[in-house]
């Protein structure tokens, strides 16, 4: 019998069947044609996503802040991408992926959105084969791999010290085949202000031209967001300094909600801060920790003589130094997780055992390796990072120090711990939709993968996998039904509206003309970020943040000065957009850390830890998603909804990296 002619149930089954009618008439390639989906952001999310949607028949707009997709935050990650291919035969798999991630994570992560994500890893490495990836070897030819924190297998794939930029390579000639082909319109140096929503729908965005400074409207039948995280509302971060959160912020205002805000990794090697004056920070590869020995000195009078500048690290010798990670971590040594590190280096420093003239550095030293394998292979595995170290420290790691009874010392690295990646982000189903229909958010804007900390080389993972193979698909479920909808004109109210809002705006900012540059008020936020919201939280620092952020609020809408106007390109004006969004993103972070009453990954209480110092968390009452819904103000605290978590594979536990 022809199922078409089957009498079709009522209920969940009728549903089903009719979403199946509806996705047999969208295979058809002509249907595909009819729809367009716009992809916001063009790093490793957003360009796989575009080119991906593209090749199966989609109508795509893609939108660049930057002069090129190429230039995008993604060429910073450097140390590699995971994946279960097990070539090392060390008894890797993808449960084992699995596993690690949601404890990783610290047991906060959605159990099967982060099971798909260790399921597709391998078809990723044989995706960015294809493409021409070049992708570190063994002498037999088989790729490459290298170990990365929180995990006590070899799965990390890489490309020197260059890793992120070779795959967006990969992605970029893929998204430029599709524009060659007529298949995405790119619109580089556009910057999304607002979505616009039609009948309770994201039927388009609202763009600026950041070269004309004209705003734009632009409509299609679904919108994906894929626009990173919120690191820099800290001011100093490892991001780019065009890395933002409007595009989130702008999807927030508009209902979508924003989800578990307070977990923001900080990143163990960083190059330490150095002068007022700086504007970002330089991180150094988690792939050193490979190799690499972290160590400050056993005695305080070594670590006062290396403060004044006194001695060298290299002068101290083998039998002085403490290598804390391996003495407090035996199990995983230096390749811990990231919060793990960090708050063991920031409790060092505390110790008065820091390493710079300002007390807030450790060591990172490869003379042990080098001693074994040679500066030759040590070089070429990390020869360009020990080069970006030199460049801006003026310090070669790959350089003798020093010779102490017949043993050769070389130049440790200075690292400390910095803001880096931001788990959380925009709530999301398990088919990418935010709280809004037809919204998707992917990669590092949204919530879903990896709980209350990053792994290494897990955002690249995340970011191919939301591109290559989720998106794609489950989008599909809601643009299946959207055949016969034509795509919304531009003329409609509410893009009519949505556009004079966004220019109301920006003469609102230039109209202020009070005394404070945009960049002296970020910097204010981001010392009140890091001094109150940042490694240690403590219920009265967040009260206080959160006093000092309206404070900051206040002076941002009545003494600010933009110069210049909103004609051409204005990049003040661009700035302080954007930091209007950073202001409220910080709030969000204080909103969130207050309400959770414990300790888990990147967030982390100061009441709640154990004896030993290390994170306590409490899932009787806080194992749930924190999902933020905006209350139709920036000045109104926004209300928490509940997402509650459920696993069913793995048994949550309390995290253990010592054996």
């Amino acid at each position: 019998m022809n199922p078409a002619d089957s009498k079709i149930p009522e209920g969940p089954v009728a549903e089903k069947w009719t979403n199946y009618k509806a996705h047999q008439k969208l295979v058809n390639p002509a249907n595909k044609r009819r729809l367009s989906v716009i992809v916001v952001g063009t790093g490793l999310a957003g360009a796989s996503a575009a080119s991906t949607l593209a090749e199966m028949g989609f109508n795509v707009l893609n939108f660049c802040i930057q002069d090129s997709p190429r230039r995008a935050h993604s060429i910073a990650a450097q140390g590699g991408i995971n994946a279960a291919k097990n070539y090392q035969n060390d008894g890797d798999s993808v449960y084992r992926l699995f596993y690690d991630t949601v404890k990783g994570g610290d047991y906060r992560a959605r159990e099967a959105n982060v099971y798909r994500l260790a399921e597709v890893s391998n078809n990723i490495i044989d995706q960015c084969v294809a493409q021409g990836v070049p992708f570190a070897r063994e002498y037999g030819g088989l790729l490459a791999n290298r170990s990365f924190g929180g995990a006590q297998v070899s799965r990390t794939f890489y490309a020197k010290g260059q890793t992120g930029q070779q795959l967006l390579l990969g992605a970029y000639s893929s998204l430029n085949r599709q524009i060659e082909l007529g298949k995405v319109k790119s619109y580089n140096r556009y910057e999304m202000h607002d979505v616009v929503m039609i009948d309770g729908r994201a039927r388009g965005i609202i763009a600026k031209n950041l070269v004309t400074g004209k705003f734009e409207r632009f409509a299609a039948h679904a919108v994906v967001i894929a626009t990173g995280g919120y690191g820099n509302a800290y001011f100093l971060s490892t991001n780019a300094m065009g890395c933002n959160c409007s595009a989130a912020m702008a999807c927030y205002r508009k209902g979508a909600y924003f989800a578990n805000p307070a977990y923001v990794q900080i990143h163990p090697t960083c190059i330490p801060v150095h002068g007022d004056q700086q504007s970002k920070l330089t991180l150094m590869s988690e792939s050193l920790r490979n190799d690499g020995r972290i160590w400050v000195p056993k005695k305080l009078d070594d670590a006062k003589k290396l403060q004044s500048g006194e001695i060298k690290g290299s002068d101290i010798p083998e039998a002085d130094r403490d290598y804390y990670l391996e003495r407090r971590y035996p199990a995983f040594g230096n390749l811990v997780p990231r919060d793990v590190a960090s708050r063991a280096a920031k409790e060092r420093c505390d110790k008065g055992f820091g390493v710079n003239n300002t007390g807030l550095a450790v060591f990172l030293d490869f003379s042990e390796a080098i001693n074994r394998l040679g500066i030759d292979v040590v070089r070429q595995r990390y020869g360009n990072l020990f080069d970006m170290y030199e460049e801006i420290t003026d310090v070669n790691p790959g350089k003798v120090g020093n010779t102490i009874n017949g043993e050769v010392y070389y130049n440790p690295m200075m690292i400390f711990p910095a803001i880096h990646y931001t788990m959380g982000g925009i709530w999301v189903d398990y088919e990418l939709q935010t709280s809004l229909k037809g919204l998707f958010a992917i990669g590092e804007c949204n919530f879903s993968d990896h709980g209350a900390n990053r792994l290494g080389a897990s955002a690249l993972m995340q970011g191919l996998a939301d591109g290559y193979f989720v998106l794609p698909y489950t989008i599909q479920n809601y643009l299946s039904d959207q055949i016969t909808v034509p795509c919304p004109s531009t003329d409609a109210d509410e893009f009519v509206q949505a556009q004079a809002k966004c220019e109301a705006a920006h003469k609102a900012l230039l109209n202020v003309r009070g005394k404070r540059s945009v960049d002296s008020i970020h910097k204010e936020l981001g010392h009140i970020m890091w001094e109150y919201v940042g490694m240690g939280r403590t219920k009265e620092g967040l009260e206080t943040a959160l006093e000092k952020l309206k404070a900051i609020r206040k002076e941002f809408q009545t003494n600010l000065y933009v110069p210049g106007t909103a004609d051409g390109m204005n990049i003040e004006l661009d700035k302080a957009f954007r930091l209007n969004d950073f202001i409220t993103m910080g709030e969000l972070v204080a909103y969130d850390a207050l309400n959770r009453n414990e300790s888990c990954g990147g967030h982390f209480r100061e009441e709640y830890q154990t004896e030993e110092g290390e994170a306590k968390r409490d899932d009787e009452n806080y194992f749930y998603v924190s999902c933020w819904d905006y209350q139709g103000s920036d000045d109104k605290a926004p209300e928490l909804i509940k997402e509650p978590l459920h696993y069913e594979a793995i048994k949550v536990q309390t995290r253990n990296y010592k054996s």
